[in-house]
């Protein structure tokens, strides 16, 4: 494990994998090991960097896929040299057939394409208007020296799908992380979105907030979510204590109709230090579960929560491509594991008594989608 200075900001859950210093290639998927449980079957295959996903009315399943970056142009940021190329792209899976409906949107990524920012969620409205949101991780700065075909980093863009995708800016997500809401310097990296009327709520997992994107450009931030001090790791240098970015990651909204994010937390990433957080308008973030790790997204199911851990030992201790888990969790501390093993797990989508999990979620071309039975 390569050791990384603590930084003064989180970029997002996936280049977090690489301040970890885990090296990511397809070949590290571990074969699951055997358990009483139904295997997860696999629905979708090839993926490139699969992250959430999402059910449309007519029961397509639709996967935001953040691409393996490109030729350039190329920036080193705090996790290395990332170069930006149209290879983000939406998967759909219907009746047993997957096919990309969408390609061509901004990622960045490595030169092995691994644990690469562009799509990372989306949301259907109706069988054929979708709204895509793609991440940056750094500041409209950064972006714009990327040139035009950056434009949609830190954007959610909005469209029809069919005959043809035809797609444009809703908001800039980017832009408001300019005001800096969380008073922790500027950074931006869009992460999960939802749909609620005529507006989007928006976690941005390096603004450390959920935003609210709704007509005519109006926004507004809904809730920011707080850094905390944790123990450091046994790393010369570091004091006792450092402070820790909250990331959030995924949100949804609630049989209460409140929204209820999930927390990646920053470096070092300590087991059991990740929150879900209950989010009313107006008020302060209170914790909802507490007690998870390095936790990717998170859905309610006929009044049970679902939540997806990257990482079961936290990113610090992986050896690899992480471990993960998609776990029931309960008010509190008391949750229980659905299945384990499973290579870094993120988005979680159900529907019919079946979850549907992305894994391998930061390996170009050898991500997937697989079904967990629920009951």
């Amino acid at each position: 494990m390569t050791a990384r200075r603590v930084r003064p900001r989180t970029r997002s859950a996936v280049a977090m994998l690489a301040a970890a210093g885990i090296a990511l290639t397809v070949a590290q998927v571990a074969a699951p090991s055997a358990s009483a449980a139904p295997a997860p079957r696999p629905v979708a295959t090839g993926l490139d960097n699969p992250r959430h996903l999402t059910f449309s009315p007519d029961g397509t399943l639709y996967v935001a896929e953040s691409g393996r970056g490109g030729s350039g142009p190329c920036f080193g940021g705090a996790e290395g040299r990332v170069c930006l190329g149209a290879s983000g792209a939406v998967t759909a899976v219907h009746r047993g057939a997957q096919r990309r409906v969408v390609t061509g949107l901004p990622s960045l990524a490595g030169a092995d394409g691994s644990s690469a920012t562009g799509p990372a969620d989306l949301s259907l409205t109706g069988n054929r208007n979708i709204t895509i949101g793609i991440g940056l991780g750094g500041t409209t700065a950064v972006r714009d020296s990327l040139g035009s075909g950056a434009r949609w980093l830190g954007t959610l863009v909005s469209g029809r799908l069919a005959p043809k995708p035809r797609l444009s800016v809703l908001a800039d997500v980017a832009g408001y992380e300019n005001s800096d809401p969380d008073g922790a310097g500027v950074d931006s990296n869009t992460s999960g979105l939802v749909r609620v009327g005529n507006a989007y709520a928006v976690t941005d997992a390096g603004g450390n907030d959920l935003v609210r994107f709704g007509k005519h450009g109006r926004s507004s931030t809904l809730a920011v979510f707080p850094e905390r001090l944790v123990d450091a790791p046994p790393i010369p240098g570091l004091p006792p204590k450092i402070p820790m970015q909250a990331v959030p990651t995924g949100v949804a909204v609630g049989p209460d109709g409140a929204y209820y994010v999930s927390q990646l937390t920053g470096f070092p990433f300590p087991p059991g230090a990740s929150t879900i957080w209950r989010v009313v308008p107006g008020r302060a973030p209170q914790p909802y579960a507490t007690g998870l790790t390095n936790v990717t997204d998170l859905t309610w199911d006929h009044g049970s929560l679902y939540a997806v851990q990257l990482a079961d030992g936290g990113l610090l201790a992986a050896d690899g491509l992480p471990m993960g888990s998609l776990l029931k969790v309960g008010r509190g501390s008391a949750h229980s594991t659905v299945a384990g093993n499973l290579p870094a797990p993120y988005g979680v989508a159900v529907r019919g008594g079946t979850a549907y999990v992305t894994t391998c979620s930061v390996c170009a071309g050898g991500g997937s989608v697989v079904a967990i039975p629920l009951r």
